[in-house]
């Protein structure tokens, strides 16, 4: 998938605390989307992450957006971390849902999956089988994406399992979305709300770089 296209057209199951189970597609999300995903329940880094999103949940939905979390476990395995207390490495208290892609169809299509395989065949030996070879540990990488109303992604990044997000950095990119729409300007590096951004013209440019 690339920035411009509409997000896949796949049904994945998703809970919530309260044991809701629902039915997520979010190729015509109606409601402006983040999704991010996360490589695994009861580990290290995610709770960090998805306890984040939720204390910043308020700012995304103030900027109309609804937020759901992602990984390959089971929505078993998420009711059972929504479940655990925070001082016991859960995630007690989250608010949104979390999608349970356990049959890794959505995170196939994005092509976020930690796993590859090779095929190799002996061709001087016809009756020789085909071997193959398998690695990685079939979790998904850190990535998100940002989806309007209409399907589209309007962005997407992808981290290593080590490395954690920066959640205000997700709301300005919101933010910047907004005010390209509403304003037909263009946002500059480290642009924040409330910040000058420019005309997308040559004028534009010369303008901005001379204050």
């Amino acid at each position: 998938m690339r920035v411009g296209s509409n997000f896949p057209d796949i049904s994945v199951k998703a809970i919530n605390a309260d044991g809701d189970e629902l039915n997520v597609n979010l190729s015509k999300p109606q409601t402006p989307t983040v999704l991010f995903w996360y490589p695994k329940d009861f580990t290290f880094v995610c709770p960090t992450e998805i306890h984040a999103f939720q204390s910043k949940l308020k700012d995304f939905n103030h900027r109309g957006y609804q937020v759901f979390g992602a990984s390959c476990d089971t929505t078993e395995a998420h009711f059972a971390w929504l479940n655990t207390a925070k001082e016991d490495g859960g995630i007690e208290g989250v608010e949104f849902p979390l999608l349970a892609d356990s049959r890794r169809k959505l995170s196939k299509k994005l092509n976020i999956l930690d796993y590859e395989t090779e095929f190799f065949y002996n061709d001087d030996d016809p009756n020789d089988d085909e071997k193959v070879i398998q690695d990685g540990d079939n979790v998904t990488y850190r990535a998100t994406y940002l989806i309007d109303g209409d399907g589209r992604i309007f962005h997407q990044s992808v981290n290593d399992m080590p490395l954690g997000r920066n959640i205000d950095e997700i709301l300005r990119l919101i933010d910047a979305k907004a005010h390209v729409d509403e304003k037909g300007e263009v946002c500059p590096a480290n642009w924040e709300e409330g910040k000058d951004a420019m005309a997308e013209s040559r004028e534009g440019v010369k303008k901005y770089l001379s204050k």
